[in-house]
C-alpha cells in the first residue's frame, strides 16, 4: 500500500483531533467530578505524588517509603477515590481514561506500521480527496446499468450493448484485482456514455483496496503544473506536492483529455506524466471525448506511440446515456 502523504496528513490531524477532544470530554468530566466530591481532586494530587515516588525509586532515588509501602499507598487511594465517585453518584469508572484503540493506544501505529484505526481514517480521507468524482454518491458497479445502451447492431461498431458490457467486465475486473502488473486504460468515446461513471467505479475499488488514488480533471492537471512550473501561485510548495501526487500516486485518473487549450508546455507536461509513471511502473487511467485520430492531430508522436502502445485502449459507444435519463 502506497500512502499518499498529503492525505496521510489530514488523517493523522483527525486523529490528533478525536484524542483532544477525548482529552477535553475527560477534562469535563474530572471538573464534574470535583465539584460534586472534592475530596476526589486531593486523591488525584496524591496518585500523581505516588507515581513520582515510584520513578524515583526506579531511577535509585533515595526514599523513606519502600516499594510495596508506595504500591499498598496507591490501592488505597485508588479504592478510596472509587467509593468518593460512588458516593456522589457517579459509575465507578466515570473517570477511566480508555484508550480509543487498544491496540496502538491511539498514536496510529504498531511496530512502525499504521494501525487499523488510523487506516480508517486515510481511507476516509482518500474518498474526500475524491469527491469530486464521486458527485452522486451512486457511483459503483452495482448501479451501472447497460440498458442505456442500444443493442441493435450499427455498421462497422456492432451493438453498442455487447462492447459495453465487454467493456464493463473489464473495468470490474481491473478493479478488484487492481496491482502493479495491472495494464494502464484509456477510455474514449463521444460525451456521455459513462467514461467518468466507470471511472469513478474502479476508483472506489481500487482506493478502498488501500491503493493510493488521484483524480483529476486533464485542465487543472496541466494548470498546477504551470503554477509549479512559473511560480504563479503563493502556495508554490503546495502546487509542487499536488503535482508530485501526480506522479507518484499508484493509480492516476485523468478526465477529458483533450478540452484543455493545447501548448506546448501542456504537451510536455502530458509526455512527462505518461513516461515518468510508465518508467516507474505506475497506473494510469485517461478519459477522452477524442477519437484516436483527433488525439494523433493534438499531440506529438511520442504521446501516441506510449498511448496506443502501453494503454489498452477501450472504446465506449452508444447515445449519450444522460440525455436517456432525462427523457426516462
Amino acid at each position: 500500500m502506497a500512502i499518499d502523504g498529503r492525505i496521510l496528513a489530514r488523517a493523522k490531524n483527525k486523529l490528533e483531533e478525536k484524542r483532544r477532544q477525548k482529552d477535553e470530554r475527560l477534562g469535563r468530566r474530572l471538573e464534574k467530578v470535583y465539584a460534586a466530591a472534592p475530596r476526589v481532586r486531593d486523591i488525584d494530587n496524591s496518585l500523581r505524588a505516588t507515581m513520582a515516588q515510584l520513578v524515583g525509586v526506579a531511577l535509585g532515588a533515595p526514599s523513606s517509603d519502600g516499594l510495596e509501602e508506595i504500591r499498598l499507598n496507591n490501592v488505597k487511594l485508588q479504592e478510596e477515590r472509587i467509593a468518593e465517585l460512588t458516593a456522589a453518584g457517579f459509575a465507578k469508572d466515570y473517570l477511566d481514561d480508555d484508550y480509543m484503540c487498544p491496540k496502538c493506544h491511539d498514536t496510529g501505529f504498531v511496530n512502525n506500521s499504521m494501525c487499523c484505526c488510523l487506516e480508517d481514517i486515510y481511507k476516509e480521507e482518500q474518498r474526500v480527496s475524491l469527491s469530486n468524482l464521486f458527485k452522486l454518491g451512486t457511483e459503483n458497479f452495482e448501479s451501472f446499468s447497460l440498458s442505456y445502451y442500444d443493442d441493435s447492431v450499427s455498421a462497422g461498431t456492432g451493438s453498442p450493448r455487447r462492447s459495453m458490457e465487454m467493456v464493463f467486465e473489464i473495468c470490474v475486473e481491473y478493479a478488484r484485482n487492481f496491482s502493479a502488473k495491472s495494464k494502464n486504460l484509456f477510455f474514449n468515446g463521444s460525451p456521455g456514455l459513462g467514461k467518468t461513471f466507470l471511472s469513478a467505479c474502479i476508483a472506489r475499488v481500487v482506493s478502498e483496496n488501500g491503493f493510493s488514488v488521484v483524480y483529476d480533471t486533464a485542465a487543472s492537471v496541466f494548470s498546477k503544473f504551470e503554477d509549479a512550473k512559473f511560480n504563479r501561485t503563493d502556495d508554490i510548495e503546495g502546487i509542487r506536492n499536488e503535482t508530485k501526487r501526480y506522479l507518484e500516486c499508484e493509480l492516476l485518473i485523468i478526465d477529458d483529455l483533450g478540452t484543455e487549450m493545447t501548448t506546448s508546455f501542456t504537451i510536455s507536461s502530458l509526455y512527462e506524466i505518461i513516461n515518468t509513471r510508465l518508467i516507474t511502473n505506475r497506473k494510469t487511467l485517461i478519459n477522452s471525448n477524442l477519437t484516436i485520430d483527433e488525439l494523433r492531430r493534438k499531440y506529438s508522436e511520442q504521446i501516441m506511440s506510449r498511448l496506443e502502445g502501453e494503454y489498452q485502449v477501450l472504446t465506449f459507444y452508444g447515445d449519450d446515456i444522460r440525455k436517456k435519463r432525462n427523457v426516462l
